[in-house]
Protein backbone atom coordinates (compact mmCIF):
# COMPACT_ATOMS: atom_id res chain seq x y z
CA UNK A 1 0.00 0.00 0.00
CA UNK A 2 1.15 3.50 -0.75
CA UNK A 3 1.41 5.84 2.20
CA UNK A 4 -1.90 7.51 2.94
CA UNK A 5 -1.92 11.04 4.29
CA UNK A 6 -5.06 12.28 6.00
CA UNK A 7 -5.63 15.98 6.50
CA UNK A 8 -8.40 18.32 7.54
CA UNK A 9 -10.32 19.57 4.54
CA UNK A 10 -10.24 23.30 3.76
CA UNK A 11 -12.75 25.44 1.91
CA UNK A 12 -10.69 25.11 -1.29
CA UNK A 13 -11.59 21.38 -1.19
CA UNK A 14 -15.31 22.11 -1.61
CA UNK A 15 -15.45 21.16 -5.31
CA UNK A 16 -13.45 18.00 -4.59
CA UNK A 17 -15.78 17.05 -1.72
CA UNK A 18 -18.80 17.58 -3.95
CA UNK A 19 -17.22 15.38 -6.64
CA UNK A 20 -16.62 12.64 -4.05
CA UNK A 21 -20.21 13.01 -2.79
CA UNK A 22 -21.48 12.50 -6.34
CA UNK A 23 -19.16 9.52 -6.86
CA UNK A 24 -20.42 7.99 -3.63
CA UNK A 25 -24.04 8.60 -4.63
CA UNK A 26 -23.40 6.97 -8.00
CA UNK A 27 -21.92 3.92 -6.23
CA UNK A 28 -24.98 3.80 -3.98
CA UNK A 29 -27.30 4.05 -7.01
CA UNK A 30 -28.68 7.37 -5.76
CA UNK A 31 -26.91 9.98 -7.87
CA UNK A 32 -30.25 11.61 -8.67
CA UNK A 33 -30.72 12.41 -4.96
CA UNK A 34 -27.70 14.72 -4.71
CA UNK A 35 -28.93 18.31 -4.63
CA UNK A 36 -25.88 19.80 -2.89
CA UNK A 37 -23.87 22.45 -4.72
CA UNK A 38 -20.36 23.69 -4.11
CA UNK A 39 -21.87 26.68 -2.30
CA UNK A 40 -23.80 24.33 -0.02
CA UNK A 41 -20.57 22.48 0.83
CA UNK A 42 -18.70 25.73 1.45
CA UNK A 43 -21.36 26.99 3.86
CA UNK A 44 -22.37 23.76 5.58
CA UNK A 45 -18.88 22.40 6.21
CA UNK A 46 -16.73 25.53 6.30
CA UNK A 47 -19.20 28.24 7.30
CA UNK A 48 -18.84 30.19 10.53
CA UNK A 49 -21.58 28.23 12.36
CA UNK A 50 -20.74 24.81 10.96
CA UNK A 51 -20.70 21.80 13.28
CA UNK A 52 -19.51 19.49 10.50
CA UNK A 53 -15.93 18.41 9.80
CA UNK A 54 -14.29 16.86 6.74
CA UNK A 55 -11.09 14.97 6.05
CA UNK A 56 -9.28 14.34 2.78
CA UNK A 57 -7.26 11.17 2.20
CA UNK A 58 -4.29 11.53 -0.13
CA UNK A 59 -1.73 9.24 -1.72
CA UNK A 60 1.21 10.73 -3.62
CA UNK A 61 -0.36 14.19 -3.18
CA UNK A 62 -3.50 12.99 -5.01
CA UNK A 63 -6.89 13.08 -3.26
CA UNK A 64 -8.19 9.52 -3.06
CA UNK A 65 -11.06 9.82 -0.60
CA UNK A 66 -12.90 11.81 2.01
CA UNK A 67 -14.89 11.57 5.20
CA UNK A 68 -17.50 13.91 6.67
CA UNK A 69 -18.36 13.65 10.35
CA UNK A 70 -19.93 15.48 13.27
CA UNK A 71 -20.35 15.01 16.99
CA UNK A 72 -23.61 13.76 18.42
CA UNK A 73 -24.52 13.11 22.04
CA UNK A 74 -25.54 10.16 24.19
CA UNK A 75 -27.62 10.97 27.24
CA UNK A 76 -27.06 7.44 28.53
CA UNK A 77 -23.27 7.83 28.37
CA UNK A 78 -23.28 11.52 29.20
CA UNK A 79 -20.70 12.01 26.45
CA UNK A 80 -20.40 13.01 22.84
CA UNK A 81 -20.10 10.47 20.09
CA UNK A 82 -18.56 10.81 16.66
CA UNK A 83 -20.92 10.13 13.76
CA UNK A 84 -19.44 9.38 10.35
CA UNK A 85 -21.86 10.73 7.75
CA UNK A 86 -19.90 9.70 4.65
CA UNK A 87 -16.74 7.81 3.83
CA UNK A 88 -15.60 7.37 0.25
CA UNK A 89 -12.43 5.97 -1.29
CA UNK A 90 -11.83 5.99 -5.03
CA UNK A 91 -12.06 2.54 -6.65
CA UNK A 92 -8.31 2.36 -7.36
CA UNK A 93 -7.55 2.60 -3.63
CA UNK A 94 -10.23 0.29 -2.26
CA UNK A 95 -8.81 -2.81 -0.66
CA UNK A 96 -5.43 -1.16 -0.12
CA UNK A 97 -5.92 0.22 3.37
CA UNK A 98 -7.06 3.76 2.59
CA UNK A 99 -10.51 3.32 4.16
CA UNK A 100 -8.96 1.66 7.20
CA UNK A 101 -6.55 4.58 7.63
CA UNK A 102 -9.35 7.14 7.40
CA UNK A 103 -11.40 5.18 9.96
CA UNK A 104 -8.37 4.90 12.27
CA UNK A 105 -7.86 8.65 12.00
CA UNK A 106 -11.51 9.20 12.95
CA UNK A 107 -11.22 6.71 15.83
CA UNK A 108 -8.24 8.65 17.14
CA UNK A 109 -10.27 11.87 16.98
CA UNK A 110 -13.10 10.18 18.87
CA UNK A 111 -10.71 8.94 21.57
CA UNK A 112 -8.94 12.31 21.85
CA UNK A 113 -12.34 14.04 22.29
CA UNK A 114 -13.42 11.46 24.92
CA UNK A 115 -16.30 10.23 22.77
CA UNK A 116 -18.25 7.29 24.09
CA UNK A 117 -18.80 5.82 20.65
CA UNK A 118 -18.00 6.07 16.95
CA UNK A 119 -20.84 5.12 14.67
CA UNK A 120 -22.08 5.19 11.10
CA UNK A 121 -24.64 3.54 8.81
CA UNK A 122 -24.17 1.26 5.83
CA UNK A 123 -26.62 0.20 3.15
CA UNK A 124 -27.83 -3.35 3.75
CA UNK A 125 -26.78 -4.47 0.25
CA UNK A 126 -23.19 -3.16 0.53
CA UNK A 127 -21.57 -6.48 1.39
CA UNK A 128 -17.96 -5.35 0.77
CA UNK A 129 -18.38 -2.48 3.24
CA UNK A 130 -20.17 -4.69 5.78
CA UNK A 131 -17.38 -7.29 5.62
CA UNK A 132 -14.78 -4.54 5.99
CA UNK A 133 -16.52 -2.96 9.00
CA UNK A 134 -16.91 -6.34 10.68
CA UNK A 135 -13.22 -7.10 10.04
CA UNK A 136 -12.21 -4.12 12.18
CA UNK A 137 -14.50 -5.16 15.04
CA UNK A 138 -17.54 -2.97 14.29
CA UNK A 139 -20.92 -4.49 15.14
CA UNK A 140 -24.23 -3.88 13.41
CA UNK A 141 -26.91 -2.44 15.64
CA UNK A 142 -29.49 -5.15 16.20
CA UNK A 143 -32.28 -3.40 18.07
CA UNK A 144 -32.29 0.11 16.61
CA UNK A 145 -33.90 1.14 13.36
CA UNK A 146 -32.97 4.40 11.69
CA UNK A 147 -35.78 6.87 10.95
CA UNK A 148 -35.75 10.23 9.27
CA UNK A 149 -38.03 13.01 8.23
CA UNK A 150 -37.01 14.83 5.06
CA UNK A 151 -38.39 16.81 2.17
CA UNK A 152 -42.13 17.29 2.06
CA UNK A 153 -42.76 15.05 5.10
CA UNK A 154 -40.41 17.20 7.22
CA UNK A 155 -42.06 20.39 6.02
CA UNK A 156 -45.57 19.05 6.62
CA UNK A 157 -44.76 17.79 10.09
CA UNK A 158 -43.04 21.02 11.11
CA UNK A 159 -46.15 22.96 10.11
CA UNK A 160 -48.66 20.63 11.79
Amino acid sequence: MKEINIRDAVIEDSALILRFVRDLAKYEKAEHEVVATQSHIEESIFGENSTVHALIGEANSEAIGFAVYFFNYSTWQGRNGLYLEDLYVTPAYRGHGAGREILKHLARIAVSKHCGRFEWSVLDWNEPAIRFYESIGAKAKSEWLGYQLSGEALLEFSNS
